[in-house]
């Protein structure tokens, strides 16, 4: 009886958060930029980008606290925002972009 008043109690919350995780932001965010550490052409355009409309980027925490207060309102990284974090990472790191494998010079 315990186990199925918790289960029970424990599913609408859970489907509550994945659906507050999953739904689409009000303002148009940026997307995430491929790697931690900006390159070539594409560093000299970020950094003449005004904070809020520069891309997330990877363990780039106080921008991308910035940019979420700015679109969102709110600072704090829902689950999504984490996992995006991590696959942008990991893509960098496996050599792979959203657009197929990245071209190394």
């Amino acid at each position: 009886m315990k186990l199925q008043v918790s289960v029970t109690m424990f599913t609408p919350l859970l489907l509550t958060l994945i659906f507050l995780s999953q739904s689409p932001s009000v303002a148009a965010e940026p997307d995430w930029y491929p790697y931690v550490f900006a390159r070539g052409s594409d560093r000299v355009c970020i950094q003449n980008m005004p904070m809020h409309k520069r891309p997330y980027r990877p363990m780039h925490f106080y921008g991308n606290t910035i940019r979420r207060s700015y679109h969102r309102g709110y600072s704090a990284p829902l689950p999504r925002d984490i996992a995006q974090g991590a696959r942008t990472l990991l893509r960098d790191r496996l050599g792979e972009d959203r657009f197929g494998p990245i071209r190394r010079r």
